[in-house]
């Protein structure tokens, strides 16, 4: 399929390319005056001298209309060439333009009509051509013909390659565009996961507290301090991992570094949730140390199913459960009884959590399922994939 691909051209492009038909014309003129013979000449003179420069200007200012009309133009201008030895130079302008746009019937039929008119241009000036043979009087006008035609196409090539060229530029800035776009959606679902997980645990354990110490009455004085030290441990157990969070999300390579959630980091989320209230129970029967990534996941696990008992089970039985060993599987399991107590307060619902943490636990490789129990409890469990490292024995 051919399009026209020419581009708009500058101004000083269109100049120097109306000078060099103008140039070309000038020395095709001036040849003819000079091989014509003396008495044709004086025949001619009238035309020669006023008539053809008149056509040829007219072809050349015709030309500037070529991008808007390039058939009708370069028709006209090759007709036009059959009156105005001048317009030569402008005639092959318009064959070369019209060759760019790769449309080879328009080419041929403009070829065709400078050939013709180039013939017939002999009978108004007939040169001095006794010494050549009939046959080359076409064939010259032919050639120059194909070489505008060449150089046109090969034009036409250029355009078609460099418009090529931009669209794939301009398609990969595209995709780089979409590509950032993504990757900025998934670093915002990033922070905000990672701020559920490290917020979300310890602001409820705090709420819980504040809200057993406020409305029961007949806690005992040390009931009451080892509920508002939960309180003050709690909140700034939160402004302390906040502040990792950040420092992770900042990047700052002047900030130093701190321990990330693991596998061995669960007992302390398991004495903050006694601190509230839960009745927990941990046991684990991982042999070996998982890899960091596997560990972490765990850690979000066993936080996600406290989180949602102090939430929604105050005073409840909780049982964890982690088991596991390298080339198998890391099995976690969190199950809650009912709530043993009524709602001191009533606690914030994001109800991303869950959610969340399937996406974590599915990059991971593993899988997530939550759901109630017959006695009206709760059940998290996750299964993580550990794979088995070279070095281990």
């Amino acid at each position: 399929m051919y399009t026209d691909v020419a581009p708009r051209l500058g101004g000083w492009q269109q100049t120097w390319r109306l000078a060099a038909a103008a140039a070309l014309g000038i020395l095709v003129w001036l040849a003819t005056g000079v091989l014509m013979p003396p008495g044709q000449a004086a025949r001619t003179g009238s035309w020669y001298a006023t008539g053809d420069p008149l056509v040829a200007l007219g072809s050349l200012a015709l030309l500037l209309w070529r991008r808007r009309f390039p058939f009708a133009v370069a028709l006209t201008v090759a007709i036009a060439s059959a009156a105005s030895a001048l317009a030569t130079g402008a005639a092959l302008l318009a064959l070369t333009s019209i060759a760019t746009r790769r449309r080879p019937a328009e080419t041929g039929a403009v070829v065709l009509a400078y050939v013709v008119a180039s013939t017939l241009a002999v009978r108004l000036y007939p040169v001095d051509s006794s010494d050549s043979p009939t046959w080359l009087h076409p064939l010259i006008p032919a050639l120059t013909a194909g070489i505008a035609v060449a150089v046109g196409a090969a034009v036409g090539a250029r355009r078609v390659e460099v418009r090529s060229l931009r669209e794939r530029a301009e398609s990969a800035e595209r995709e780089q565009a979409a590509r950032a776009a993504q990757v900025r959606a998934l670093e915002r679902n990033r922070i905000a996961r990672e701020m559920h997980d490290v917020m979300a645990h310890r602001i409820s354990l705090v709420v819980m507290q504040a809200g057993v110490l406020d409305h029961r009455a007949d806690l005992t004085t040390e009931e009451n301090r080892t509920l508002v030290r939960g309180i003050a441990d709690g909140s700034r157990q939160a402004l302390e991992e906040l502040r990792d969070v950040l420092g992770v999300l900042r990047a700052d390579p002047d900030s130093p570094a701190s321990p990330q959630p693991s596998l061995d980091r669960i007992p302390e989320l398991v004495e903050g949730a006694r601190a509230s209230g839960l009745d927990v129970t941990l046991t684990s029967t991982v042999t070996g140390t998982p890899p960091d990534a596997v560990g972490r996941t765990c850690y979000r696990v066993v936080q996600e199913g406290l989180t949602n008992a102090t939430k929604h089970a105050p005073g409840a039985d909780v049982r964890i459960t982690i088991e596991g060993t390298a080339g198998g599987e890391l099995r976690i399991g969190v199950r809650n009884s009912p709530a043993a107590v009524a709602h001191p307060v009533l606690l914030p619902v994001s109800g991303f959590g869950l959610l969340g943490l399937d996406e974590r636990v599915t990059l991971a490789g593993g899988e997530l399922d939550h759901r109630p129990t017959s006695d009206d409890g709760y059940v998290l469990t996750a299964q993580l994939p550990w794979p088995h490292h070279p070095y281990e024995k």
